[in-house]
């Protein structure tokens, strides 16, 4: 037992290692380009190809059915608050993550054009042509009763734990400055009876530093900023490991027998044997479970439900 504790403790020492040095602003893109390729990635599951004319055209079909006129900043902004801005309501992202969590309690990392595309397969066995906005209005009264969502503005409080798990490893010995480390949602988030976070939203943080463990005990070190995560409504929030979520890891590794917290944090304790070995590495597999926190307070479009917190 007492082996496995001092095991524990190196573990929980490594994972909590693991920490912003910085909390980056969730920034939205400013030019035609930049906005265009994170359309597309949300839209159709990567940067599409082609004159941007064309790929401007092709989304404003697939979202509306018609074409705009303007300025191509102002036809993809239109098409960027569309699928992202709640401001006069919820956004197309907003409404395929409610619906889909409705069905499965769980919310895909697909594209929209396929998640759209597996929700109509799945309730009424065939796809319908049209717009996303029309296909999603059907698939609101297939799955809610009601084409308008049980969707309300929510205010998030700062420091709104939320569990998450590695979707890329962490390990020190492959890692460099800059590179993108990805996780996703674990547990619902409900705050005052809506949801804001649900299992399976995305998120994204950057490595800031990274030491190679050496001779002589000179343990690895690595320092992710879990910087932003998806919420419900499609909005990406300001998120970090702070106090709150440490004191959370720290509670859970000094739970009596728990086993589970070994897993948790590092998967099972038998590769401890290949880790302690000249100074100690850090090996975060993919399934790590880690909390972060929320960094302010925020307003957010939540999903009415009798689930408790």
């Amino acid at each position: 037992m007492m082996f496995y504790k001092s095991c524990l403790s190196a573990l929980l020492a490594a994972m909590l290692a693991v920490t912003p040095l910085t909390v980056c602003s969730a920034a939205i893109p400013q030019t035609v380009q930049d906005k265009l390729a994170a359309i597309e990635a949300d839209a159709y599951g990567n940067e599409q190809s082609g004159a941007l004319l064309d790929r401007i055209s092709r989304l404003e079909t697939d979202f509306n059915g018609n074409h705009m006129n303007g300025s191509l900043m102002a036809r993809v902004d239109a098409i960027y608050d569309q699928l992202y801005n709640n401001a006069a309501g919820p956004s197309v992202l907003a409404k395929i993550n409610a619906i889909e969590w409705n069905i499965s309690h769980e919310v895909s990392m697909k594209s929209v054009q396929q998640r759209v595309t597996d929700l109509e397969l799945e309730l009424q066995g065939k796809t319908d042509g049209g717009t996303f906005t029309s296909r999603l209005s059907s698939l609101s009264e297939l799955s809610f009763g009601n084409s308008t969502l049980p969707m309300v503005p929510t205010e998030v409080p700062m420091n709104t734990l939320i569990k998450v798990a590695l979707v890329d490893p962490v390990n020190a010995k492959n890692l460099r400055v800059g590179d993108t480390i990805h996780f996703k949602v674990i547990d619902d988030v409900i705050v005052d009876g809506n949801l804001v976070f649900a299992k399976g939203e995305p998120g994204e943080g950057s490595v800031t530093k990274v030491r190679q463990a050496k001779n002589f005990g000179r343990d690895a070190e690595v320092i992710v900023d879990f910087k932003k995560t998806k919420a419900i409504d499609g909005t990406y929030v300001d998120t970090f490991v702070g106090d709150e979520a440490k004191e959370e890891m720290n509670q859970l590794a000094m739970a009596a027998g728990a086993s589970i917290v070994g897993m948790a944090l590092l998967g099972p304790l038998g590769v401890i044997t290949g880790i302690f070995v000249n100074g100690k590495n850090i090996d975060l597999p993919a399934g790590t479970e880690v909390y972060i926190q929320t960094k302010s307070n925020q307003v957010l479009y939540g999903v009415q439900t009798t689930l408790s917190k």
